[in-house]
């Protein structure tokens, strides 16, 4: 992880902003991190000490449950916040955030801005917003798999998760997201191979046919 300084902070500053989401000026204290894929933006159980907000890249969310099992459950993009609930509660069970690819977010220090944050009608509202269409979309997630063929699905976790270009999640933690067995998933992406939308590389996958696995994944979103 890397925490911008100087001039890099200042020309990333002016050239992203995110003053229009307040009533009150956040610069004084507000930091710029990168994360590369696979770095920790958010250790699982430890409470973060930064409201983040997602300027660029995607990151995912486990959970561990009591067994020892981890689940991917989610996903953040760009324009999202990280940190909301621990913001919002005291007490909070954080989840593990892990950035899937180059991430970069705005990170507001909490001890400074806590209070102000709770006191600004203005991003509480837009706060608001955000976390109607999170649950809004948790609950579309669950309905998918009773809806949409693995195909469809697939596809459209497969250009959510892929690193320029590159799709490399662990299958164990897809079939688990998507409601799969091992078995059916390995033949679909055998299926994507044989119609040249991925190539397989090594353990990985290279995306060939982008607008194909786009076709197959808008179907989700246009439900």
């Amino acid at each position: 992880m890397e925490i911008y300084k100087g001039e890099k902070k200042r020309d990333f500053m002016e050239k992203e902003s995110i003053s229009h989401l307040f009533s009150f000026s956040v610069e004084e204290y507000l930091e710029v991190h990168e994360y590369s894929r696979d770095d920790w933006i958010i250790q699982e159980g430890m409470r973060p000490n930064y409201l983040f907000y997602v300027v660029e890249g995607k990151a995912k969310i486990y959970i561990t449950h009591q067994n020892g099992k981890v689940s991917l459950i989610n996903f953040i993009n760009k324009n999202e916040y990280i940190g909301e609930m621990e913001l919002l509660h005291d007490v909070y069970y954080t989840k593990g955030i892990q950035a899937t690819t180059r991430t970069i977010c705005f990170a507001l220090p909490i001890h400074y801005y806590r209070k102000q944050l709770l006191e600004d009608t203005k991003f509480l509202r837009e706060l608001t917003k955000f976390l109607s269409v999170k649950a809004t979309n948790m609950a579309a997630k669950y309905s998918q798999s009773l809806a949409f063929p693995l195909e469809n699905r697939l596809a459209d976790f497969i250009l959510q998760t892929a690193d320029n270009g590159v799709y490399r999640e662990k299958h164990v933690e897809v079939c688990d997201y998507l409601g799969v067995s091992y078995r059916h998933l390995l033949y679909v992406l055998n299926q994507f191979c044989e119609k040249n939308y991925l190539e397989k590389v090594g353990r990985n996958y290279q995306v060939i046919a982008h607008d194909a696995l786009f076709e197959l994944g808008r179907v989700i979103e246009n439900k």
